[in-house]
C-alpha cells in the first residue's frame, strides 16, 4: 500500500478513523471477500461525517486516483447485491 487514505483535518480523531476504516474495507473489498453488511454500515457512518455528495465524489475520486479501487463501484455492489458477502 503506497498510497494515503483522504482526509479532512477538520474532523475529529473518531471521524478520521472511521472514514479511514471505511476506506480500508473498501480496499479489502478488492483482496479479499467482506461482509455486504459492513460495507453499508461503514457507509452510512461515512456519510454521517461527509453528508455532501460533492464532498463524497472528492473524496471517493481522490482515493481512486491514489489506490485504484473505486469506493462507489464497491457501495454500488453491496446494495445491489442479495449476498452476505461481496468480492470486487
Amino acid at each position: 500500500m503506497n498510497y494515503e487514505y483522504p482526509i479532512d483535518e477538520m474532523w475529529s480523531t473518531k471521524e478520521i478513523i472511521d472514514v479511514v476504516n471505511f476506506f480500508s474495507l473498501v480496499e479489502k473489498a478488492y483482496e479479499n471477500k467482506v461482509r455486504r453488511e459492513e460495507i453499508l454500515m461503514l457507509y452510512r457512518r461515512f456519510k454521517q461525517i461527509v453528508p455532501s455528495k460533492s464532498e463524497e465524489k472528492k473524496l471517493f475520486s481522490a482515493f481512486e486516483a491514489s489506490s485504484g479501487y473505486s469506493s462507489y463501484h464497491t457501495v454500488k455492489r453491496a446494495r445491489d447485491s442479495s449476498n452476505d458477502y461481496i468480492k470486487m
